[in-house]
């Protein structure tokens, strides 16, 4: 089998050290094993996302010697793709319209004295699983805003025991429960995090995912997803996070370590290589 690694920035702002680090970590696990790098564009959220930071991701990685193909799979041109995906867990009766904000569910879980945590924080405690279909219809149908959740117990029960396999920690159980119920899309966002890239790792042929240790427990979500939709289940190997001299991760709001601000200040794509310690 060709082994298949992807790099998937969002657009939302210029790539640095970290982005660097997993673009290049990524490539080089595809080079070492004979395979391909492809590009992805994880530009769900249109309000952030902007052409030019598109354009300078181009450059950024053509600059590193990175060489992409065949082409680049933008996930705004495949809204389509991941409503298919929800029609299909939607007939597996497993999602449901959840109409609560925020601050709802902050003062649903202060009313009840607090609620179990999972690795993203309080899991959301319920509110709107068991409303009747009369009463989500009629909730919709006066335009009320709205997620669509997965119940995770019955998902979990229609998937069973599951596992998925890490190059640096072995073999994984899949725990999907922690996380509660998890938004898989909304009304005005068609779909999220976890079901495009779960998706888009399938429809690419991904073989390998390489990915930071911050998402390493959220592929028990995306290992549940691959099992219900009967997707691909690539490898994955979780990586270590670059920081700063302060232990911070490096974030787009950081300009100085930008690739782009360390290109102007004459740095090259080996010094790159030193600084990320690749």
């Amino acid at each position: 089998m060709t082994t298949v690694t992807r790099f998937a920035p969002s657009p939302t702002g210029y790539l640095h050290l970290g982005h660097a680090y997993s673009a290049l970590f990524a490539a080089d696990a595809a080079a070492d094993q004979g395979g391909r790098f492809v590009l992805r564009l994880e530009d769900i959220d249109q309000a952030r996302c902007r052409p030019e930071f598109e354009h300078q991701i181009y450059d950024d990685l053509a600059w590193l010697g990175l060489n992409w193909g065949p082409s680049v799979r933008r996930q705004s041109d495949h809204f389509a793709d991941y409503q298919d995906a929800l029609d299909q867990l939607d007939e597996m009766a497993l999602l449901y319209p959840c109409f609560c904000t925020r601050k709802d569910i902050q003062a649903e879980i202060a009313a009840s004295g607090g609620a179990p945590h999972g690795p993203d924080g309080p899991l959301y405690p319920g509110t709107c699983r068991d409303l009747s279909p009369d009463v989500t219809a009629s909730r919709i149908a006066v335009g009320e805003a709205y997620a669509l959740r997965i119940n995770m117990a019955a998902a979990v029960a229609c998937a069973g025991p599951l596992s998925w396999y890490d190059r640096e920690a072995g073999t994984i159980t899949a725990k999907p429960e922690r996380f509660g119920d998890v938004v898989l899309a909304r009304k005005d966002t068609p779909t999220s995090y976890h079901l495009a890239v779960t998706w888009d790792d399938h429809v690419q042929g991904i073989t390998l995912v390489t990915r930071g240790q911050d998402l390493f427990a959220a592929t028990d979500v995306h290992r549940l997803l691959q099992s219900l939709l009967n997707l691909n289940v690539p490898d994955y190997h979780h990586h270590r996070l670059l920081t700063d001299d302060d232990g911070e991760r490096y974030a787009k709001r950081n300009r100085s370590v930008t690739l782009k601000s360390l290109r102007d200040a004459g740095k090259t794509p080996g010094d790159i290589r030193t600084m990320v310690s690749l």
